[in-house]
């Protein structure tokens, strides 16, 4: 992407009222520390070394089998559930080593909420899908159900186009609906990450433009890492971008010095499409 496409990004960011973190002086949120990631015998992350500040939008970018989903799924342990992996390194949340020994994984997922590529909502009711997490947890107080289920489906820009059909299947909204619920359902267990791989690579145009349009609003109160392939998605999004390629990090840092002075050449070449 050349440095007149971007300019064209950040305008348009403007105009939608949809400006730039200031990422000076902000409170790191993650610090991962020379991470090396195995599935058994195939080494898939090899020292990476990378601060997420709090608040903010980070961006993995990178040919596909790069390492960005592992490194993503190691920022809550999501690859525990894949059989025959293991890792080094330090990956710490805020002062804590989220792979020391006795640390409670669900308390761990609970903080750091995850959305997938695919939609997936449950087979139950719109309602029953934003308060799984909470009665999961325990809660029963219908009243406090139905806060948490406003509350969620309007921070997922979804409130108005549900609120007279939350007893409905979940299964009946459109893709997008449903990829917006997954994050409402993300947002009821009160995490303070938010994790989206690929959250939009399924979705059409204007389901894409209402899942960036949120992003954009979640930034105010969750830290966001987003893995893309849609380079000008990234440009759009993210305050900060980190470019991986087989398994390394090549170079990180604020999205608009990423797109418009990369450090390194191989950097470039990818996000101009020379390769990838």
């Amino acid at each position: 992407m050349s440095t007149l496409s971007y300019s064209a990004i950040m305008t348009e960011r403007s105009l939608n009222g949809r400006s730039s973190t200031d990422l000076r002086g902000m409170r790191t949120q993650f610090e991962v520390r020379t991470l090396n990631f195995w599935y058994g015998a195939t080494q898939a992350l090899f020292d990476v070394s990378l601060t997420i500040p709090e608040r903010s939008v980070l961006a993995l970018i990178g040919p596909s089998g790069c390492g960005k989903s592992t490194f993503l799924r190691t920022l809550n342990r999501m690859n525990d559930l894949v059989e025959g992996t293991r890792h080094t390194g330090d990956v710490v949340l805020d002062d804590t080593d989220i792979y020391s020994r006795g640390l409670d994984l669900v308390h761990l997922r609970r903080r750091v909420g995850m959305v997938f590529q695919k939609s997936n909502p449950f087979p139950k009711s719109i309602f029953e899908n934003v308060v799984y997490g909470p009665r999961v947890a325990g809660l029963r107080d219908r009243n406090r159900l139905n806060e948490i289920c406003e509350r969620c489906l309007k921070g997922a820009a979804l409130w108005e186009e549900v609120k007279q059909r939350l007893h409905d299947s979940a299964l009946n909204l459109s893709g997008g609906q449903q990829q917006r619920l997954c994050i409402a359902r993300a947002l009821a267990t009160d995490p303070e990450v938010l994790l989206l791989d690929e959250p939009a690579s399924a979705l059409d145009p204007a389901s894409t433009l209402h899942i960036e349009n949120l992003i954009f609003e979640l930034k105010r109160d969750y830290t966001i890492v987003i893995v893309t392939h849609n380079m000008q998605q990234a440009a759009r999004v993210s305050d900060l971008t980190a470019f991986f390629f087989q398994g390394r990090l090549i170079e990180a840092g604020p999205t608009e010095q990423m797109y418009t002075r990369p450090i390194v050449k191989q950097t470039e070449d990818y996000i101009t499409g020379r390769f990838g």
